[in-house]
């Protein structure tokens, strides 16, 4: 974030996040303030069953960070905050998260975006 600061581009829009360190789903659950309009999760993917490995990187950190048991509470407690919609990344093949289904998805090669509307949003002016 403090390298995207110094940008010209993205500086601006960099200045009105904020990261936030702790457990997501007590995070969102205690959330205090104004929700935000979306919310975007990349929980750990499912464990694959091909034989080709995954980036070095990945294959250390799933030990510390688990299979992501549980992704259904994430999810749920984002429904239950964003205002707005859910976008949950997922594997292209993998199923949706378990609970309420996606009203749309985007695919791509490798992975897709499964989109949770709530509600639309209105142009300003």
């Amino acid at each position: 974030m403090q390298r995207a600061l110094a940008d010209r581009e993205v500086g601006p829009i960099v200045e009105r996040m904020r990261l936030i360190g702790g457990d997501a789903i007590d995070i969102l659950s205690a959330w205090n303030g104004e929700p935000p309009q979306v919310i975007y999760l990349d929980p750990m993917f499912p464990l694959r069953e091909k034989s080709a490995l995954v980036k070095k990187e990945m294959r250390l950190f799933r030990p510390l960070a688990g299979d992501d048991d549980d992704a259904p509470a994430l999810l749920e407690a984002a429904l239950t905050l964003a205002s707005h919609r859910v976008v949950v990344k997922r594997p292209r093949k993998a199923p949706a998260i378990t609970g309420e289904q996606p009203g749309y998805v985007l695919e791509g090669k490798s992975s897709r975006f499964d989109i949770y509307p709530k509600k639309t949003f209105k142009a300003e002016g």
